[in-house]
């Protein structure tokens, strides 16, 4: 299980990641480029990652990690269930979301 607390002082860890309201959600940017959104009364978070990454992440469990239901989810935008998520797939998922919207100069510490 992963806190809401938690979820947002992982997301907010990342080199030059702010945080902002988007609609009904807590947004997370990294030069202006969302890489994950919060809806605390559901205990979720939404990621953006690739397609690729997505069909990966969905494989471990479809009932904690999924795509979100629309157009976003097709272009790998993808749900996690906090109260659900382990602590290690959830700081894997969120790096991989991360990486995917950070320029290469921010992203590169996380790569292997």
């Amino acid at each position: 299980m992963v806190s809401i607390k938690t979820a947002r002082k992982i997301a907010l860890s990342f080199p030059e990641t702010d945080e902002h309201p988007h609609f009904d959600r807590i947004a997370f940017r990294v030069k202006k480029k969302i890489f994950a959104t919060l809806l605390e009364k559901d205990k979720t978070m939404n990621l953006m990652l690739t397609p690729e990454d997505q069909s990966v992440f969905c494989r471990i469990d479809k009932h904690i990690v999924y795509p979100v239901p629309n157009k976003w989810g097709l272009k790998g935008a993808t749900t996690v269930e906090l109260k659900n998520i382990s602590m290690t797939l959830f700081k894997d998922i969120l790096t991989v979301a991360y990486c995917s919207k950070a320029p290469a100069n921010l992203s590169q510490q996380y790569n292997p």
